[in-house]
Parts: C-alpha cells; structure tokens; sequence
C-alpha cells in the first residue's frame, strides 16, 4: 500500500516536529503548514491524501479551515487537539472531520489513526473503481440497488428506518457520524426528540446485526457524540 501524502497543519513547533518526524520516521510524505491560510493554500496546491489539523491555529479556528476545506474537497481529516470536551469534537465532526486524537497522544495511537484512515481511503477507492452498488463487511451485504440487507445468507427484516440508518452507517464506514449529522440526514431535521429516536432505532438495528450487546461488531458507539460502523476484516 503507498503511502499518502500528509497536510500537517500545527502551530506549535515541538508539536509539529514530534508529528513529521513520526511521519518520516514511517515513510510517509508530509507538507506542513503553520496556520489556516497556509494550511487552505497547501490544501488547493498539494491535493493531500490526509489532513492533520489542529483546532487552535493563530489566524483562525480550525473548524473553519475544515468547512473551507469540505466546500471542494473529501479529504480525509484528522483532528489533532487539545480541546477535549465533547462539544468541541462534536463541532468539528459536524464540520465534516473524519476522526478527533485528543493532546497529548501517542505516536503508536496517531500511526493506528493514520493506518484506518488508509484502509478507508483504500477501500473507497476499490468501490469507486468497480463502481459497485453493493456493500460487503464481514457477513454484512448491503443491497443499495435492490434496497436489502443481509447477514451470512439470511436477509435482514429492516424498517424503513433501519434501513436508512444501515444505508448511512455503511456509506461512511470507518467515520464518527454525529447526533445531528444522523439525524438531519434520517430526518431532516435535528430535535431533542429525534436524537432519543435515533437511540431506540439504533438500538433496534443492532438486536439484528450484533450476536450480542456486549461485543459489538458492526456498530461501535461514540458516547455523547454518535456511532460508527466499524470495518470489519
């Protein structure tokens, strides 16, 4: 697997040095930038493959630079932050980030980081280029074009709901999905009322794809924040 070309994007000078030399260290090609303007001018001239940004960058906050990033690209970002309260994770995953590595962290865990945003990365790819309309994780299938789902053989008896939940979950894969990005998506619309409907639904799903509550396989919750799929080999 090549190695993608990361957009470092930090301000503070020791943090930045400890993430590049991670990175060159582990083959990967990197460009770096100081602060958001920078970082959205290396962003349109460099084309990353992977962003690392931080939150508080001196001319502007971060989660600005995502929404800038996000009006003409889907590159993958990663947030690297010393903000550590929900609503900031949730604000920056609203934004369009695809994962949040609270300071300090380690560099084993910010390589794993790196390496799930490359398989992802890496399977869109192979989808894009067979063009498929059906989803495979694990015994998961999904049926896009013939609006089903399956576990090993059997189909799975899905609500309307479930099913879209289902839909939105496998198309984003690998990724955090927030409260209020399932629910504007499910719904169209996010209330106090739709979020408590979000967990019945949810929970609802998983009694028909998890063996069991306690080890979940396909649905991973993100307490406070929302749920992800995860990639199942």
């Amino acid at each position: 697997m090549n190695k993608p070309l990361i957009l470092v994007v930090e301000d503070d000078p020791s943090v930045r040095n400890l993430i590049t030399t991670t990175l060159k260290t582990n083959d990967y090609r990197y460009v770096v930038a100081p602060n958001g303007s920078t970082a959205i001018t290396e962003a349109t001239s460099h084309n990353p493959e992977i962003i690392l940004l931080d939150l508080g960058l001196p001319d502007m906050d971060g989660v600005q630079v995502i929404q800038t990033v996000r009006s003409w690209s889907n590159v993958p970002i990663i947030v690297i932050s010393a903000r550590s309260e929900d609503n900031d994770k949730i604000k920056a995953l609203d934004a369009g980030a695809d994962d949040y590595l609270t300071k300090p962290f380690s560099v084993e865990e910010l390589l794993a980081r790196l390496r799930v945003t490359q398989r992802r990365l890496a399977m869109m790819t192979a989808e894009m280029a067979t063009a498929s309309s059906v989803f495979v994780n694990g015994k998961l299938k999904v049926d896009y074009a013939g609006g089903c789902a399956y576990l090993g053989e059997d189909e799975l008896h899905l609500t309307p709901i479930e099913y879209k939940l289902l839909c939105l979950l496998s198309k984003n894969v690998g990724k955090v999905l927030t409260h209020t990005f399932i629910t504007q998506n499910i719904w169209g619309r996010s209330w106090d009322n739709d979020v408590a409907s979000l967990r019945v639904f949810m929970a609802t799903l998983r009694k028909k794809l998890e063996p069991t509550e306690e080890s979940p396989q396909y649905i991973q919750t993100h307490i406070g924040v929302g749920y992800r799929m995860i990639k199942v080999n």
